[in-house]
């Protein structure tokens, strides 16, 4: 049985994430602590006790549920006498959830990932203005219905399909007039619902050009390693453990579509029959969506470790 590991995205950080674990073990506060350090901001204590609206800021949310994934690895890692390039065949990442996969199979230290994703956070608030850009979650239609209807919606202004999350379940990314467009053909092409995502940009669309342009200048200068085991990248679908083919897909998924469902077809293609989600229960309910026969693991709390632990 080949076991994937795979790390949550932006939309599942909540206050009090982490604070469980770091109150259970010292290698979760070890890591929490690392991220402090990195960032030279006590984030671990806006994880603990927000307020939610500064923890929901991107800059903030994304190193953060970094770290909440890392220390829940850790935490499995130590407590099962395990590591994960013996357990896992391959891991991935939900877009900045990528860049947690990276680190946690050895391809990034802790610190140097935290200040990539504070950067990444920072970089694409700053791409576009707010109130200009959009999302919306399109319910119902297949991604190339979804496709056809950004391409239609756009108008000469920007319109993309930026998550492929799971059947049923696209986003559209863009300028706020057109993603509203977009959601009105959905309508009269048969969408059961679709609904404006609370985000503060427009991501995984053109108009985050800037943000890639920031992104690539940053990774040129860290340390990468090739990961202990392949990374199936969001904008091919596909595993790479090549560093510098890995710095490229970063910069084109600030802009590209996150092909989660692909993902996750490829994976059990070949041979994934078990994914463990680490610090968060938000990519397990999609996995389950695409592919029903595969298991579904959680670890978010000290209690899950020896349910996974056994599964594993």
């Amino acid at each position: 049985m080949t076991t994937a590991f795979i790390f949550p995205g932006q939309g599942s950080q909540s206050v009090g994430m982490g604070k469980a674990m770091a109150e259970a073990s010292p290698v979760a506060r070890q890591i929490l602590e690392e991220v402090d350090e990195a960032l030279k901001q006590k984030l671990s204590h806006l994880m603990f006790e927000g307020p939610e609206e500064t923890l929901t800021l991107t800059a903030n949310a994304q190193p953060a549920i970094m770290a909440s994934s890392l220390a829940a690895l850790a935490v499995l890692e130590q407590e099962g006498g395990i590591r994960l390039s013996e357990k896992a065949g391959f891991v991935a990442g939900h877009s900045l959830g990528e860049y947690t996969a990276l680190a946690a199979a050895g391809a990034l230290k802790v610190d140097a990932a935290a200040r990539l994703l504070r950067r990444r956070g920072e970089a694409m608030q700053a791409a576009v203005p707010p109130g200009d850009g959009a999302m919306a979650a399109i319910l119902g239609l297949t991604f190339e219905e979804v496709q056809a209807i950004a391409a239609e919606a756009a108008q000469g202004e920007v319109c993309a399909a930026a998550n492929d999350n799971a059947p049923g379940q696209v986003v559209v990314s863009g300028h706020v007039e057109a993603v509203a467009r977009a959601i009105r053909i959905a309508k009269e092409r048969g969408s059961r619902h679709s609904v404006l995502l609370p985000v503060s940009a427009p991501f995984h669309c053109p108009l985050m050009a800037p943000a890639a342009d920031a992104m690539a200048e940053a990774l040129e200068g860290v340390a990468m390693q090739a990961p202990l085991v392949p990374l199936y990248a969001n904008v091919t679908a596909a595993p790479v453990v090549d560093p510098a083919e890995i710095r490229r897909l970063l910069v084109e998924q600030v802009t590209g579509t996150v092909r989660w469902r692909e993902s996750v077809l490829a994976m059990q293609e070949a041979g994934v029959t078990r994914m463990v989600e680490l610090g968060g229960r938000v990519l397990g309910p999609m996995v389950k969506r695409i592919a029903p026969d595969i298991q579904n693991l959680a670890v978010t709390r000290p209690e899950d470790i020896e349910a996974v632990l056994k599964a594993l």
